[in-house]
């Protein structure tokens, strides 16, 4: 008989978590999330979400074409821009702009740097895909961008004070992400720096979104951060209306685990602090003024939708695409944290937006985290050298 022998079981393969991903990545994630989701929002920049469901026959789930189809050159009030089929809108100019100022400068930045780098480089041809041509960013940013070269380029106001009397929007804060990024991890260095590079662009509620934006992408940072985080962060440090807002849209969000459910919701939470109104195409006649008691819109909804999303980088950004209004700044916002989060961002998005606009989405993010890297080493000197000084002074060597 002969004996058999016994299968000894094969050693099970332990079973580990992908490693969080890294400043590289993040910075990538973060950048390209951004410029992916103005380019989803563009199309349908200004509508309500019953209009976006309505032209569509459902909700937006990927890239779309421009809203009057092949009348993009002619209808109002979209002419001449080429909204949608892949192009990024201002908000990515803005912010590949202050990725090259950062470039130029190496260090943090501060009003003067917007008034002697960014504001020549809007002033310099480049692609514009809304435009599909070559032309001066000028030409293409909106009026509350336009200010910052009418005040610096030829009134040579104060750079730290030339935001004062522009209309109050989200001009500001829809380029901030980078200003987070080379401040990764540190949410209330992040804060001040913004706060400064958006002295030239704008005041109140506008500039204070600017500064809570970028803490939000600098707590996204973190390797533990989650959603919840990231608002904890940003109500640890907004003001004023701005953090009236952002408690009440997240609070609303925090009932909802999907962000089609929580359209309405999120709107109603943020509409008393909205000066805009409910036609966005018609603001109200106090919109866009000063004030201590409201707050933009976009900033508060993109915290909520990142919320009722989980942070996935798709459901966060197409909740923040199909809420309407100002949906191109709101999906750049969401997207820019939702990718600094380390969501991965869909690669045949990606493909189509770099392919539709003529732009590399990636070379930013490695210019970027070059940069960081560099700042960050300064930083650790900095702070060395003043440990000593302290140190000498208190008479505890």
């Amino acid at each position: 008989m002969t004996p058999t022998t016994a299968t000894v079981p094969a050693a099970s393969t332990p079973q580990t978590s992908p490693a969080p991903p890294g400043l590289d990545d993040r910075f990538t994630r973060a950048l390209v999330g951004a410029a992916v989701g103005d380019a989803l929002g563009g199309p349908v920049e200004g509508w309500t979400p019953e209009q976006i469901a309505e032209r569509h026959g459902g909700r937006v789930t990927g890239i779309v074409g421009p809203w009057h189809g092949e009348d993009w050159r002619t209808a109002r009030p979209i002419a001449p821009y080429h909204k949608g089929d892949g192009h990024v809108t201002d908000d990515t100019l803005m912010t590949h702009a202050l990725v090259r100022v950062y470039d130029r400068v190496r260090d943090h930045l501060d009003a003067y740097a917007v008034a002697d780098h960014l504001v020549p480089d809007l002033l310099e041809p480049r692609w514009i895909p809304e435009l599909e041509a070559e032309a001066l960013p000028l030409q293409r940013i909106f009026l509350a961008e336009k200010w910052i070269v009418a005040r610096l380029h030829y009134g040579h106001v104060d750079p730290r004070e030339a935001g004062a009397g522009n209309i109050v929007n989200c001009g500001a804060a829809m380029y901030m992400a980078p200003v987070g990024l080379v401040n990764a991890g540190h949410p209330e260095a992040a804060y001040a720096e913004a706060l400064e590079v958006a002295a030239p662009h704008q005041s109140s509620y506008g500039r204070e979104a600017a500064g809570v934006f970028a803490a939000a992408v600098a707590a996204a940072c973190r390797p533990d951060a989650t959603p919840d985080a990231v608002v904890d962060a940003a109500l640890a440090l907004a003001k004023d209306g701005t953090r009236s807002a952002i408690e009440a849209v997240c609070e609303a969000a925090s009932r909802h685990d999907d962000t089609e459910s929580a359209l309405a919701p999120l709107r109603a939470a943020v509409e008393p602090f909205d000066t805009v109104g409910p036609d966005y195409r018609s603001p109200a006649l106090g919109a866009r003024r000063p004030s201590r008691l409201h707050a933009i819109e976009e900033l508060p909804v993109a915290l909520g939708m990142l919320l009722a999303g989980g942070g996935d980088y798709r459901r966060t950004v197409l909740g923040s695409v199909n809420y309407g209004r100002d949906c191109d700044s709101i999906a750049t916002m969401s997207g820019a944290i939702a990718g600094a989060l380390g969501s991965q961002i869909p690669a045949d998005w990606a493909a189509t937006v770099a392919e539709a606009s003529r732009l590399d989405l990636t070379a930013p993010a490695r210019t970027l985290a070059g940069v960081a890297r560099e700042v960050f080493a300064r930083d650790l000197e900095r702070r060395r050298s003043h440990e000593e000084a302290f140190t000498a002074l208190a008479g505890e060597r």
